[in-house]
């Protein structure tokens, strides 16, 4: 029980029976004999070989430890699949995302455009003389003179990414 949970400890950790001793300030025989149940550490070594293995001392003097088994091709390429199922998801909602952003641009654009058109300039029309219309006036009409120059580029933008952000069937 302890010889064998003290070799098997010692070789999943990767120590080989010399870097062990020197870890714990014993010569490698001691670590032999330990390992072929000539011997038992005392209670202090124990103590001092459960840090140094990382493991509680329960463990070493318990029931024998079972190696892990490594995951097997199968489980690994089922726990893939399920990675790349999740990062397909995500994908899919961004795309969703993105296509819906650029269709409320080209919704918004268009609504604007609507309302500017039923204006029809009218705001040329009023008394500049009063300051507040004044100071509205000037920014309607520096709105509209931004708007009618960049919305165009933005909509067809919009509409590219539409286009490439669509459903591929």
């Amino acid at each position: 029980m302890l010889k064998d949970n003290i070799k098997i400890m010692r070789k999943s950790k990767g120590l080989s029976q010399e870097e062990l001793a020197i870890k714990l300030n014993v010569v490698r025989q001691t670590i032999s004999k330990w390992e072929q149940g000539l011997s038992v550490p005392d209670s202090e070594l124990l103590v001092s070989l459960s840090n140094v293995l990382e493991t509680p001392v329960s463990t070493l003097l318990g029931e024998n430890i079972e190696i892990q088994k490594e995951d097997s091709f199968q489980e690994v390429a089922e726990k893939l699949e399920t990675i790349n199922l999740q990062l397909a998801r995500r994908k899919e909602i961004k795309r969703k995302i993105w296509n819906w952003l650029f269709i409320s641009i080209c919704v918004i654009i268009i609504i604007i455009l609507i309302g500017l058109e039923i204006l029809k300039n009218t705001y040329m029309e009023w008394d500049y003389n009063n300051p507040e219309l004044a100071i509205l006036g000037v920014g309607v009409h520096s709105f509209v003179w931004l708007f009618v120059r960049v919305a165009p580029i933005v909509f067809i933008c919009s509409v590219i990414g539409i286009w490439l952000t669509r459903k591929k069937q």
